[in-house]
């Protein structure tokens, strides 16, 4: 095959657009720190005024209270606000905010609407502030992803454009957060995009590198809980794979527990605005019982991943915390997973660290969190890069990478759904998380056309083109008409001629601006790929396509039907199904 041949074949698609897109996930990112700075500050100004009645932006954990009983009433009350906030407000803001994105990204074009973008961010502050053990990290996700959707609409867009742009949204709102740039991207890549082209991971990454800039302007730099643990040993392999196997069953078992419990409220007598106060009940008692349960825990997780903690006060928190997480969550209210996971999964880390072997006893927290987190995400990349992002522990990388793939492995071998796609299931919509490269985008046109073209001569009359090519004998159903130059004039089949088509006319009347249809100037190009042509004969219910060598002199080089379509997908299948051995 020349050279020249294969000069318009690209390893990815030419988008001219990429750059305007580029320019807006600038401001979006921007945006996203923003958000990320009131959604915290809302979630400490709640908790100083539920728990300590002072209107204050200050750090203050909910489990220094000295309000005795009266705890059990903060929740509920918090549960009843957003309640209320849900059912007269948006009912987009109930859940943790991940399914609700993708959602709106795969079924809703990307559209979300300025209610999500306020009460979103407002109800997550009450329900954190009132004691709920939820991160904010779904709740940034959703309201970075509603800023970016709803700046997108501002733009002439398209639908795949405003949904590179909302998730642009979500992941600087998480890489303002955490301050975790890459896994932030990566959470894009493996739970939001549902691609991977230049025309969505550029923005992205743009979006994050700005909010990983902006991010010490307005809140704390550097990592959440920095980290350092000692090098790791051969035996931390075998450590690893159990760490692993039993991060993906503590998170398998969370997600079922989880979709369980929301049944329970499924089947409940009275209306869903009142569940989250039901479910604060849950969180009240168990806030009382162990106050540290209550909130974000961002102090938690550092305390374990330090190992502060005795071991009996981390069974009582862990038990604790996976329950009332499990029943608030359960019960519609508005709140992110990961901060609980994180906290859930460090806490089955310090419960196996004495007995696994090959490295030290706070690595063992770290790598067990990161493999809950990939379990329940299904996504082990983000979990693996969001550990080392949050600690910056280099000498944990190798093993985060092994335990959040075992973790990742066991899920999907033993669960249909993740907890990201269960909901959205339940509501009708199925949700295939695999994509690879389409058989179709991978193959030109000029590599499945037919170059032998039986055309039609402009110049016949309409009685000799009906006798001779759509008599007895008709091969095809349709056939290209050129002029003398081989220019294409069209396409024309049977029907384009009608009952009182004058015969004796040339063929070249049909092709008069007064006669010429909209699908009879529809053609293909060899450079284009098989998708796009594909794409084009499905829209306008077309079987055959004419491919003409460039649209300037419409010179006609072969013809492209549905059944050479077929060819790459044959390939595909050949490669995925057809079984051999090579050397024997």
């Amino acid at each position: 095959m020349s050279s020249h041949h294969n000069l318009h074949k690209r390893d990815f698609a030419a988008n001219t657009r990429l750059l305007k897109i580029a320019l807006i996930a600038v401001i979006i990112g921007g945006c996203g720190t923003l958000a990320a700075f009131v959604l915290l500050n809302l979630i400490r100004m709640f908790t100083n005024l539920f728990f300590y009645q002072s209107v204050s932006f200050a750090a203050h954990s909910p489990a220094d209270n000295h309000l005795g009983a009266w705890v059990i009433a903060l929740p509920v009350l918090g549960g009843l606000i957003v309640g209320l906030i849900a059912r007269f407000g948006s009912d987009k803001i109930r859940g943790h905010g991940i399914p609700e994105a993708i959602e709106a990204i795969l079924f809703g074009k990307s559209k979300m609407s300025a209610k999500v973008a306020v009460l979103k961010p407002l109800s997550s502050g009450i329900v954190i502030g009132s004691g709920g053990p939820f991160g904010a990290e779904g709740p940034i996700i959703m309201t970075g992803g509603a800023i970016g959707s709803l700046i997108a609409q501002h733009f002439h867009l398209t639908a795949a454009e405003r949904k590179t742009l909302l998730v642009a949204g979500a992941a600087a709102g998480m890489t303002a957060v955490f301050g975790t740039p890459v896994a932030a991207v990566l959470l894009a890549v493996e739970l939001l995009l549902f691609e991977l082209r230049p025309r969505s991971l550029l923005p992205v990454i743009v979006a994050c590198a700005v909010a990983g800039f902006t991010r010490p302007l307005l809140l704390e730099s550097g990592p959440l809980f920095p980290l350092q643990t000692s090098e790791v040993g051969v035996s931390a392999l075998f450590s690893c794979v159990i760490a692993g196997i039993l991060g993906g069953a503590l998170s398998a078992l969370m997600s079922t527990a989880l979709y369980k419990v929301e049944d329970m409220f499924g089947k409940l007598p009275i209306h869903w605005m009142w569940w989250p106060a039901l479910g604060g009940i849950a969180v009240g008692i168990g806030g009382y019982l162990e106050p540290r349960a209550l909130g974000v825990g961002y102090d938690v997780i550092g305390d374990l991943l330090n190992g502060n903690l005795a071991l009996q006060l981390v069974l009582g928190l862990l038990l604790v915390k996976a329950v009332i997480w499990v029943i608030a969550l359960g019960s519609g209210t508005s709140g992110g997973v990961l901060a609980p996971l994180l906290i859930i999964g460090a806490g089955l880390g310090t419960v196996l660290a004495p007995w696994l072997p090959g490295g030290d006893a706070h690595l063992w927290p770290l790598v067990c969190m990161a493999a809950v987190l990939a379990g329940v995400l299904g996504a082990p990349l983000t979990a693996a890069v969001f550990a080392f992002g949050l600690t910056h522990d280099t000498n944990a990388l190798l093993p985060l990478l092994l335990t959040t793939g075992v973790a990742y492995g066991f899920t999907v071998l033993t669960m249909k759904r993740s907890i990201m796609t269960e909901k959205i299931a339940r509501r009708g919509y199925h949700i295939y998380r695999e994509y690879g490269v389409d058989p179709l985008e991978r193959q030109h046109v000029d590599e499945v056309m037919s170059h032998t073209v039986t055309a039609i001569p402009a110049n016949l009359a309409i009685a000799e083109v009906l006798e001779r090519y759509f008599g007895t004998q008709q091969a095809h159903r349709c056939y290209p008409v050129v002029d003398e130059e081989q220019r294409l004039l069209g396409m024309v089949e049977r029907s384009s001629f009608g009952p009182r088509v004058d015969g004796s006319n040339p063929l070249t009347t049909l092709f008069s601006p007064v006669h010429q249809t909209p699908s009879s100037a529809l053609m293909a190009l060899p450079s284009e790929t098989c998708r796009i042509a594909a794409a084009r004969m499905a829209s306008h219910h077309l079987e055959r396509l004419p491919v003409v060598s460039d649209l300037e002199s419409r010179r006609l080089i072969g013809i492209i039907s549905r059944s050479d379509l077929i060819k790459p997908s044959r390939l595909f299948f050949d490669e995925e199904q057809k079984r051999e051995r090579l050397i024997s």
